[in-house]
Parts: C-alpha cells; sequence; structure tokens
C-alpha cells in the first residue's frame, strides 16, 4: 500500500521569522511518518535552519534546483548544495517555473536525474491549462509531460518519485478539478508509468494532486483510489490550515 504525502509549497511566501515560528509550531504536531508523510517546500534562504527545527516526522524540501553539480550559473542552486543542508525533497517542473522561467521537459528530466544522484527525492509537476482540458487533450499534455521526466531511469527510481498533477486552471484560482477528475487523470498517469517503466514501478509510485487544495476537500481528494496525497499552495502558510490538510 502506498504511503501518503503532503506537501506544503510556500513559494514566495513568509520572511525567515515566520518560516521558523511555523515549523517550530507544527513539528510536534505533525502526523507520524509511519502513516502519512508530511513536508514543507520553503524559500531557499530558509531550508538549513528548517532543517534544524523540523523534528523527527516533518521533512523539509526545496522549490526548485539546477541539474548541474556547479558552474557559472548566478543564482542558481546546485543539487549538491540542497543535500548538504539536510534537504529531503525538491519540486521540479512546476508550472509557474514552466511558465515565468522557461523550464522545459528536457530540464525537468535532467533534474530528476541529478535529483537522485545527490539522495533527494524529486516532486515532479505535470498539468493541462484551461485551454488544454477544454479541447479534450488533457491525456497527451500530461502523457509527454511525465513519459519525457522520467526517461532514463532505473525501476527503483521511479518508484521512488512523487508525481504532482496539478492542473495549471486550478492552481491559486479557488478553482479544483472535481474529486472523480482528479482520480480519473491521475490515473492515467498511473498507466503512463506502467506503459514505459512496467506495472511495478505504476503500483508503487506516489502522485500527488494539487490545486487549491483546502482541508475542507482534502479527505474528498484523499479517498480517491488513484490519489496518494497533495501538494498544497496556499493552505500550507496557515499553521492550523496546514494541520487541518493532514486529517483525512
Amino acid at each position: 500500500m502506498r504511503k501518503p504525502i503532503i506537501a506544503g509549497n510556500w513559494k514566495m511566501n513568509k520572511n525567515y521569522d515566520e518560516a521558523i515560528e511555523f515549523v517550530k509550531a507544527v513539528a510536534n504536531k505533525v502526523p507520524s511518518s509511519d502513516k502519512v508523510e508530511t513536508a514543507i517546500c520553503a524559500p531557499a534562504l530558509y531550508l538549513r535552519s528548517l532543517v534544524e527545527h523540523q523534528g523527527e516526522n516533518l521533512r523539509i524540501g526545496a522549490q526548485n534546483m539546477h541539474f548541474e553539480a556547479n558552474g557559472a550559473f548566478t543564482g542558481e542552486i546546485a543539487p549538491g548544495m540542497l543535500k548538504d543542508l539536510g534537504v529531503t525533497y525538491v519540486i521540479l517542473g512546476h508550472s509557474e517555473r514552466r511558465e515565468m522561467f522557461n523550464e522545459t521537459d528536457e530540464t525537468v528530466n535532467k533534474k530528476t536525474h541529478a535529483a537522485f544522484a545527490n539522495g533527494l527525492i524529486p516532486i515532479v509537476c505535470c498539468g493541462e491549462s484551461l485551454e488544454e482540458r477544454e479541447n479534450g487533450t488533457t491525456n497527451q499534455v500530461v502523457d509527454a509531460q511525465i513519459k519525457r521526466a522520467l526517461a532514463g531511469l532505473s525501476l527503483e527510481q521511479v518508484k521512488e518519485t512523487v508525481i504532482a498533477y496539478e492542473p495549471i486552471w486550478a492552481i491559486g484560482t479557488g478553482l479544483t478539478a472535481t474529486n472523480e477528475q482528479a482520480n480519473e487523470t491521475i490515473g492515467y498517469i498511473r498507466s503512463v508509468v506502467a506503459r514505459e517503466h512496467g506495472q511495478e514501478a505504476a503500483d508503487a509510485i506516489r502522485i500527488q494532486y494539487g490545486g487549491s487544495v483546502k482541508p475542507s476537500t482534502v479527505a474528498g481528494l484523499m479517498a480517491q483510489p488513484e490519489i496518494d496525497g497533495a501538494l498544497v499552495g496556499g493552505a500550507s502558510l496557515d499553521v492550523e490550515s496546514f494541520l487541518g490538510l493532514l486529517e483525512f
């Protein structure tokens, strides 16, 4: 049985003191990691300090990284730098990175390989625009994204990868896919993994839903058979809201 994973994506929010106080407030209140994996993906400036306060059951993740180990890449962060800080997860290929910062399927694949080479667990994002949803090409879009992102990974690496299905039209809009829509698309993503990497990989890989997830909606999503967790934006910024996401 796949272990659920709930991850907060703070994006570019909170100052240093707010970040530390938040993690101190939730670290000892999140459920046992035996039942659910809980993570906060925070701005890079805060990662070292947050890791120091993460406690036994909370883990810290980054929101992006470069695929190279070092070099003349001004402003970028190498995977080994994250590993040195004790970071566990790294979000790769978020739609905001794709739209605003020219992230491509090729760079997502390179970053996924680099994450594993440095002992990090990638949370690989995929998702369609509203136009793509309305014109019926959702499956084609996520198929291409996942096929390319996971290309060349070993069976064990695919099994350890976390995929986050985030329909772009439901991120920060207050809109959300219905439980059935989310489950259907995530089921299709799992079939892509099975086709490309085998049924064993498909049965093991965990696939989250993201897109305006709230404490009031998380239980319905988590009741769906294909959905293994959530990648959460705004609702992860408040202590009580974040803890509420873990009560499903």
